[in-house]
């Protein structure tokens, strides 16, 4: 995975593919991807989990966020990357964006007729809550 990364940093655009899994070449686009790796200000990746992918296995997984700024915007792109093993070298095969996890609010929740929690001493419908 890191090596990827360190691609797109680069440019190294024909790595990009030579390292994408043969069964899944077909629909690359390679014009895309230097595109994308040319215009963005790539500023570090963080891998947050890592799934098999061991010397023993012929599957891995990887979760990373990789941030960058793209056009003067700080962006972020988190994914859950899947490689196999061929004839001994490592291939991406497909990757998974998360989904984000449900918040739960936290705290008793305030009523309409209740004072608003801004402390401007107005009832909460009449304030915040409109």
């Amino acid at each position: 995975m890191r090596s990827r990364y360190s691609a797109y940093v680069v440019g190294a655009v024909d790595y990009l593919g030579e390292t994408l899994h043969p069964d899944h070449r077909g629909d690359w686009d390679r014009n895309a991807t230097a595109r994308w790796a040319a215009e963005a200000e790539w500023l570090g990746l963080e891998v947050v989990a890592v799934e098999a992918g061991g010397p023993d296995d012929e599957e891995g997984m990887v979760e990373f966020v990789a941030r960058f700024n793209e056009q003067g915007r700080p962006m972020m792109h988190r994914e859950r990357s899947r490689f196999r093993r061929v004839d001994g070298r490592w291939y991406y095969v497909d990757g998974d964006i998360p989904k984000p996890e449900t918040q739960r609010r936290e705290g008793p929740r305030v009523g309409r007729n209740d004072p608003c929690p801004c402390g401007s001493g107005k009832k909460f419908k009449k304030c915040c809550g409109r």
